[in-house]
């Protein structure tokens, strides 16, 4: 065998970082957010949708406890390839798993593996990212990585999902489209059922839905009083009333299976007396059979049968509520309800025996302020005739004329979805050929020796020990702190930043209509995360880690400011929540380039690949201590919310004062100016 090397130079970190992080964004967001689009175009319930799906992200919880393996065993290099090989293959499983039977179960089994393979390859590709980057390259192109792995993800639930609605779209029977233009100068009037005479000429040629009306014009206002007859009722009430007769009316005639009326999260009883823990929820035909376990024994119950358990706050809660009061609880809320919009629709001609036609009504463009109740109606041939009843709700919010155009498709869904899904595996069977020649070798990421399963074995304890202690126990401590408490109070904030923008202002809210806060938040609030991290990583490039930690720890702070200023003075000025917004998702996103950082700091060393694993576990339990964020608002509103979420920045800062780094980390040194040979 000969010993001469091949020598190569190190690729440009331009060639496949931001290919690579691309790569690693869309396994994860197919796996938690396209699967989720899927199932419910599909027609799966809501529960178990949930059930499905609430387990997938399983292998990113659990992925610390394997990430040994992957720093002892082959290459860094090695186990992206083989992943990004699996993901592909696992793309092309879910397609052509779709058109068959057991369509839910081995789609599922699917995604799982999908997601083990994509944790995996998470793995990999961090550990690669330390090793074949100097310290000075990796602060430079963190910002870089973030925001390629933010694209994927606005491909995955944008580009692909729009490409599943255009297949659906010209696969099936013609479009139906319904136009509705709201003005708040309109005078408002009661609003009238719809009904369908459809002339001979509907009733022949080729399948097609016949609508009451595909136009229609009215008022955000509600109607005044007397408008609605004699009837005692406020607009409210009789708004929910319509609604209810609407979708009874629907469940009868089989358009659409209801929502459960109970879920796990409630306190239920059966009979008023034994505790009644629920299960699922299972439609039999005209209503829920209720699955749960009392006392260790399985029961079913009908919803006849159980009935909501009175919550009762507890001391502690008490003593919170009456310490920190909402100023807003006592405050009489709107009682005038919302407009609405009916339109009736039905087939012309009966379908042959099994076959059916599913109308997915969407809004294809204008306003987002008008939206439609239930989206998904299936025709048979034993309600082709009836008329399916769509309810639109205008946003009492909306201050000038605004117009929607709802397209309703009955297209092929699971033909789209499974071109989605081959379009998605082409793309990485060219990302792995391409990474096959652009990911670089680094000499530090050479192959390991062949070991034994004892020497694999004992890897795997060391690889935890070590975490423990390659610093001094003090070292240690004050690093796990950091990594638990530095967003501890982001991690509250996200959870009530966009109930806080909707909320009505006699809630505490800023009354925000659904188009504003798309653009405050889905894009305002995005370019100012995103161009915080650019700023970020360009800056801790140039000054090094331990410089930037405490200005980067104070702009995720001081920003929190913002918020609070919101809540006590509720400006509504388009401009000024969107400049809030913005410098607090800027400051959020400069401030988070430390985190990533300190992360990549601390994994330095012998297992850097799996230490690093270990840490983003602590991250991702780091924003899992924000699920009492809901909890805290509902009892003590907005605006004592918002100040303690500025009180809990002092765990941001004292978090960033007592870790220590090497002054010298992400700097850039004189040896690394040279290229390096693999």
């Amino acid at each position: 065998m000969s010993n001469k090397i091949k020598k190569t130079t190190k690729r440009n970190p331009w060639a496949w970082i931001p290919t690579l992080y691309f790569a690693q964004g869309l396994p994860y967001v197919a796996v938690m957010t396209i699967s989720v689009i899927m199932y419910k175009r599909l027609g799966m319930s809501n529960t178990d949708i949930a059930l499905y799906t609430g387990w997938l992200g399983l292998p990113w919880v659990i992925k610390p406890f394997w990430s040994p393996f992957v720093d002892i065993i082959k290459t860094k290099r090695w186990w992206i390839l083989i992943m990004q090989w699996v993901v592909a293959i696992a793309l092309a499983g879910i397609a052509f798993t779709i058109p068959t039977a057991w369509w839910v179960q081995l789609t599922f089994a699917v995604f799982m593996l999908m997601g083990f393979a994509s944790a995996t390859h998470d793995i990999a590709a961090d550990g690669f990212y330390m090793l074949a980057l100097t310290e000075h390259e990796q602060s430079l192109f963190v910002g870089i990585r973030s925001t390629f792995y933010r694209i994927a993800t606005v491909v995955g639930q944008g580009l692909l999902v729009i490409l599943a609605g255009v297949i659906e779209m010209n696969s099936g029977l013609e479009p139906v489209r319904i136009d509705i233009e709201a003005d708040p100068q309109a005078t408002a009037t009661e609003a009238v059922l719809p009904t369908i005479d459809p002339s001979e000429a509907d009733l022949t040629g080729d399948v097609h839905f016949i609508v009451s009306s595909n136009s229609i014009a009215t008022s955000v206002k509600v109607p005044e009083e007397g408008a609605m007859g004699d009837s005692a009722m406020t607009f409210a009430e009789y708004t929910k009333a319509i609604g209810d007769s609407i979708n009874r009316s629907n469940i009868a005639n089989g358009f659409y299976i209801p929502d459960p009326d109970f879920t796990s999260d409630d306190k239920l009883m059966l009979n008023k007396k034994d505790d009644f823990k629920l299960v699922r929820a299972e439609w039999t035909g005209d209503h829920y059979a209720y699955i749960g376990i009392v006392n260790g024994d399985s029961v079913t119950a009908s919803a006849s049968d159980i009935s909501k358990k009175e919550v009762v706050k507890s001391g502690f809660e008490n003593f919170i509520a009456t310490t920190f009061p909402d100023k807003f609880k006592n405050i009489k809320a709107d009682a005038t309800g919302s407009n609405f919009a009916i339109v009736a629709v039905r087939l012309n001609k009966k379908p042959a025996p099994g076959e059916e036609y599913v109308l997915n009504i969407a809004n294809d463009k204008g306003s987002t302020d008008i939206k439609v109740d239930k989206s998904r109606f299936v025709f048979n041939e034993t309600n082709w005739d009836k008329p399916a009843y769509i309810h639109f709700t205008i946003d009492n919010k909306i201050k000038e004329k605004v117009s929607s155009s709802f397209l309703g498709t009955s297209g092929n869904i699971p033909l789209a979805w499974a071109i989605v899904f081959v379009v998605l595996s082409a793309f990485f069977l060219a990302i792995v050929i391409y990474h096959s020649w652009a990911l670089p070798k680094p000499a530090v990421d050479a192959n390991q020796q062949k070991m034994t399963a004892k020497e694999i074995v004992s890897g795997f304890f060391d690889t935890f020990k070590t975490f423990f202690t390659k610093f001094p126990v003090w070292q240690t401590i004050a690093a796990i702190l950091f990594m638990l408490f530095y967003r501890f109070p982001e991690a509250q904030l996200t959870k009530i930043i966009m109930p806080f923008l909707v909320d009505p202002l006699d809630k505490g809210g800023l009354a925000l209509s659904t188009s504003e806060v798309g653009i405050v938040y889905g894009t305002v609030g995005i370019i100012g995360l995103t161009l915080g991290g650019i700023i970020g990583g360009i800056v801790a490039a140039k000054g090094g880690l331990k410089k930037w930690l405490h200005p980067m720890a104070w702009s995720m702070s001081l920003t929190c400011l913002t918020f609070i200023y919101l809540s006590f003075t509720q400006d509504q000025s388009f401009l000024t929540v969107n400049i809030c917004v913005f410098i607090e998702q800027f400051g959020y996103g400069f401030g988070f380039t430390a985190y990533m950082l300190y992360l990549i700091y601390y994994s330095e060393g012998k297992y850097k690949t799996a230490h690093y694993a270990i840490c983003t576990g602590f991250m991702a339990l780091s924003m899992m201590m924000g699920m009492m964020a809901g909890w805290l608002e509902d009892l003590i509103g907005y605006q004592n919310f918002f100040v303690w979420t500025m009180i809990c920045c002092l765990f941001t800062i004292g978090a960033a004062f007592i870790v220590k780094v090497d002054p010298s980390f992400g700097l850039k040194k004189d040896n690394e100016e040279k290229s390096l040979k693999e």
